[in-house]
């Protein structure tokens, strides 16, 4: 901006600007938990019903940790009414009890004080309490008490009673010892959500909070948990009082879920192993299993690590699909079918119904609200957990591994026939309408044995290392240019003048939005592959607003994922390792490069990655890590999936602001965290 040269630009401020009153004063400093009640948006994902019943899970999971740990075997759940209130809750154990001696670092502070109203403050960050824990960053039971009108915690330990309350976060008395306690042990905490953050119309539902306690029951067969609610409470068929404990775990519930129906092995595989001892004493591992493959149906898969559930699966996922394929091809080479070698995860887990529950230390997940599993560990612990298992499932009864293997099979011959004739479609379109395919698409030949891949990869550097880099006869590429149109806000119009949005159409063939025909998509997988970096990231949501709006059975028919390129390379002497992130990263260096001086590289993008590298660690189907795009539980409609897209990439950007602000305090988390 010109000025001239009678005054400085900042003398010709008008009188009155916002500049005379923003001084230091203007700035706060939230302290204690403040910060919770001022946004709890950021630590328990909002104040809509899933966050206010978030609050039970977080208390109840550091009781279920006690029992996990060998401290407690029974756990009690209480809802009443609350006037003016949703509701009050109580979760009882009969563990250690939360320490109640003077906290070090905290004269004249109780531990119990200062667990409750003090963030990122407990007993799982080292490892030394509990060897596997569910709560990992230390701000679950303070933050239920920053949102409570009331939270009272009573200890029983060492034959003594001791309590204290809270309110809003602070508390209301010091603790207080109220009384002898010869038969009781543990804590009992009480807490009244405030229904000024949640809304005033807002109430506990005991159909939910049955759920969630008898799931809790399931996921660790040596606790009983013993529900009991105000009938006054209750709209429906869920019992008053009830008590949970089940010593087959998963197996019984799986059995309770398929029950009735005609599966294809009368019995469903399940079964548990635990692995050895640390040097300390302490359990390492744990895998806990439960598959049954019923005749008609979609499927269903609950994931768990450390009995929180893992949605998205992960790395345990993928040893238990590594260990049943390899088990059943296994199988039908002994029995002398050949072509099980073709067998693929997909053929052997589509339409069955699995339960699987993993313990481990330190566990890791892709970000704050533990949706997807990211510990390698846990593919290997499953694997070597699984395998073994299902090879004497198989053999033990061979007419239930021919029973399994049969359909399994089934399953196969029914892609392999509707690949082939996608590949007749394919080469049809290709040799008749070769002149309409994209000029920057390097299609493949598809004669080679596997599935066909289009690779959509930013910017033509990248796309012509991936050219180098890919399977000539599975995998083509095409490249796009920056940032595509987003459609979310974009006219119709806008969109089919759109020179990239049409290339990509053409690539694919198989229609969009009414006319999509997920049977004409000319390949099996769709993979977006940018560069692992905020633009990479940009670009990639943009492209799956794409796929969510103009073509849904791509994506709910599971052929749309992320390739996951490396964004850091690590060297230590002639050894080499590839990480994804900056927490990846802090892994390998505590792991495979401890105590060695490790040189790290940093790709700025795909273009940097010579051909052998991109082909190691993102394209070649041995190595890489591919993310599959998928529609969450609860955006299976597609009304429900175009609003979701609407509000996070449509023309009204205060959707977006909400959503930002109120999930900011997720990656706060994830820094400290890594």
């Amino acid at each position: 901006m010109a000025t001239d040269d009678s005054g400085s630009l900042f003398d010709k401020l008008p009188q009155g600007s916002p500049q005379e009153s923003y001084d230091g004063s203007a700035i706060e400093v939230l302290e204690g938990l403040e910060p919770v009640r001022r946004r709890p948006g950021m630590y328990i994902g909002g104040t809509d019903e899933r966050a206010l019943h978030h609050l039970v899970a977080e208390v109840l999971d550091n009781a279920m940790d006690e029992a996990v740990a060998g401290h407690a075997n029974r756990i009690e759940v209480l809802l009443e009414a609350a006037e003016g209130a949703p509701g009050k809750v109580t979760i009882t154990d009969n563990g250690r009890g939360i320490p109640v001696d003077e906290h070090p670092k905290y004269p004249g502070k109780s531990a119990l004080e200062v667990i409750l109203t003090t963030l990122h403050s407990g007993g799982k960050f080292s490892g030394k309490a509990y060897a596997t824990s569910g709560g990992l960053h230390g701000v679950g039971i303070s933050v239920v008490n920053a949102l409570s009108t009331l939270t009272r915690v009573e200890v029983a330990r060492n034959k003594e009673l001791y309590a204290q309350e809270f309110s809003c976060g602070i508390a209301t008395g010091p603790l207080a010892r109220v009384g002898n306690a010869p038969n009781r042990r543990g804590t009992a905490v009480t807490f009244i959500p405030d229904a000024t953050i949640f809304g005033a119309d807002a109430k506990f539902k005991p159909a939910r909070l049955f759920r969630l306690v008898r799931s809790k029951a399931y996921l660790f067969a040596g606790v009983e948990i013993r529900w009991k609610c105000d009938p006054a409470l209750i709209a429906d068929d869920t019992p008053a009082e009830a008590v949970f404990q089940f010593p087959g775990g998963l197996a019984d519930h799986l059995a309770e879920q398929v029950k009735g129906r005609e599966c294809v092995t009368t019995a469903p595989f399940a079964g548990r192993q635990d692995f050895p001892l640390g040097p300390g004493g302490e359990e390492m591992g744990r895998v806990e299993w439960a598959i049954a493959w019923p005749l008609w149906s979609d499927g269903a898969y609950s994931w768990y690590c450390n009995t929180i559930p893992t949605p998205d699966g992960g790395t345990h996922e993928q040893g238990l699909r590594a260990a049943l394929t390899r088990g059943i091809r296994a199988f039908g080479d002994l029995v002398g079918q050949k072509k099980a070698k073709h067998i693929t995860p997909e053929d052997m887990i589509t339409g069955s119904e699995i339960m699987l529950s993993v313990f481990i230390r330190d566990p890791q997940f892709q970000s704050q609200t533990k949706d997807r599993l990211t510990s390698p560990e846990a593919a290997r612990m499953v694997e070597a957990a699984v395998r073994d298992h299902f090879d004497h499932f198989l053999t033990d009864n061979m007419d239930r591994g021919r029973a399994l293997l049969g359909a399994v099979m089934e399953r196969m011959d029914e892609r392999l026939r509707r690949k082939a004739e996608r590949e007749v479609k394919r080469k049809t379109a290709t040799n008749a309408r070769k002149l309409r395919l994209p000029g920057k698409l390097t299609d493949c030949s598809g004669e080679g044995s596997g599935e066909t891949e289009l690779f959509i990869v930013e910017g033509d550097s990248a796309g012509g290392s991936a050219k180098q880099a890919r399977d000539r006869k599975t995998q083509a590429i095409l490249p796009i240019r920056g940032k595509i149109l987003n459609v979310a806000s974009a006219t119709a119009d806008k969109i089919r003048a759109n020179q990239e949005i049409a290339d990509l159409n053409l690539a694919l063939g198989c229609g969009t939005r009414k006319d999509c025909n997920p049977d004409a998509l000319r390949y099996d997988r769709v993979i977006i592959m940018t560069d692992a970096d905020v633009d990479g990231a940009h670009i990639a949501t943009l492209l799956m607003t794409y796929f969510f709006q103009e073509m849904p059975e791509i994506v709910k028919r599971g052929h749309l994922y992320l390739a996951q390129p490396p964004l850091y390379r690590l060297t230590a002497g002639t050894v080499s390792a590839y990480a994804r992130d900056d927490a990846h990263r802090a892994e390998l260096e505590r792991t495979k490069f401890k105590g060695k001086k490790v040189e790290v590289g940093r790709f700025k993008g795909l273009g940097e990655m010579n051909p052998g590298q991109l082909r190691e660690t993102t394209m070649a189907p041995a190595s890489r890590s591919l993310l599959r795009i998928t529609l969450p539980p609860e955006y299976e409609g597609r009304a429900a999936v175009k609003d979701l897209v609407d509000r996070l990439m449509g023309r009204n950007p205060e959707h977006r602001f909400m959503f930002i602000q109120n999930r900011a305090g997720d990656l706060d988390r994830d820094l400290i965290d890594a």
